[in-house]
């Protein structure tokens, strides 16, 4: 399975095949899902917006009953807009029952390098299955509010200045929240997808699509006068959200043991000779 956008520059689509292919054959790991994350998947890049290719692995099944187990990340070096890295299937399903929403996220992600829709039904369904609503809730709250109180630039009340990608990555989790007061199971990536399935006011589309125009002709780290229906709305979607920590239940680590061993008995790689 491959979906990559025409827009997408051809060398760093190169650069990025080459080095899943690298990871693939230098740690001797399957690599059954690599997408884009980041603003260019979310639907707000700018001009020198990174190429943020994440991918989820598996290793042989050995490996997951080794005394001294290797490294759940792996991580490939940064150069330039180039940013390649991922996690192994078995700390994708402990962030997820955490309460971590970045693995569904990658799942849902439109924009795949490579993958299996086998795998990404599999690992999707396994999330849907262990994932708490409240802590799922709570981790776009806590996203929403840092990334939010990040926003401010400088200014005095009336001259307020945002930085536009941290308004963004706080408006996205407010509209995830108002998706999921309306729907069950693992949000969209693409906040044109949340917000044509959320209760967004007018204003506040309006708001963000005229931002989203500003970002697409702006440095990544632009500033910009503070959008108004945008402020007043997502500070009134977080004040509004209950904020209570909870752990885990049994049953659900339960059902994510479960699911981990059947991911690997179906996609682990052959181990090395």
């Amino acid at each position: 399975m491959r979906v990559v956008p025409e827009s997408f520059d051809p060398a760093m689509v190169a650069a990025i095949d080459g080095r899943l292919a690298a990871v693939a054959s230098s740690y001797g790991v399957r690599v059954p899902w690599a997408i884009e994350s980041g603003s260019r998947a979310w639907g707000f890049a700018s001009p020198d917006s990174d190429y943020d290719c994440r991918f989820f692995f598996v290793r042989p099944r050995e490996s997951y009953l080794a005394l001294w187990p290797a490294r759940d990340v792996i991580e490939t070096p940064l150069e330039g807009l180039l940013d390649v890295n991922g996690w192994d299937v078995a700390k994708a399903v402990r962030l997820a029952t955490a309460g971590n929403a970045t693995v569904g996220e990658w799942l849902r992600s439109p924009w795949v390098y490579t993958g299996s829709s086998a795998f990404r039904d599999d690992l999707l369904d396994l999330v849907g299955q262990v994932v708490d609503p409240g802590r799922l809730r709570r981790h776009y709250l806590h996203v929403g509010r840092a990334q939010w109180a990040g926003a401010v630039a400088s200014g005095d009340a009336d001259q307020l200045m945002v930085r536009l990608k941290r308004v963004f990555y706080a408006v996205r989790p407010a509209v995830t929240l108002r998706w999921l007061d309306e729907h069950d199971g693992v949000p969209p990536m693409n906040l044109d997808e949340l917000i044509a399935q959320a209760d967004v006011p007018a204003a506040v589309r309006d708001e963000v699509e005229e931002l989203r125009l500003l970002k697409s002709r702006t440095r990544e780290l632009g500033v910009a006068p503070v959008p108004r229906a945008i402020a007043a709305w997502v500070e009134a979607v977080f004040a509004a959200e209950p904020d209570h920590p909870s752990a885990p239940s049994p049953a659900l680590r339960a059902a994510a043991e479960a699911g981990f061993r059947a991911l690997v008995e179906r996609w682990a790689p052959d181990a090395p000779c």
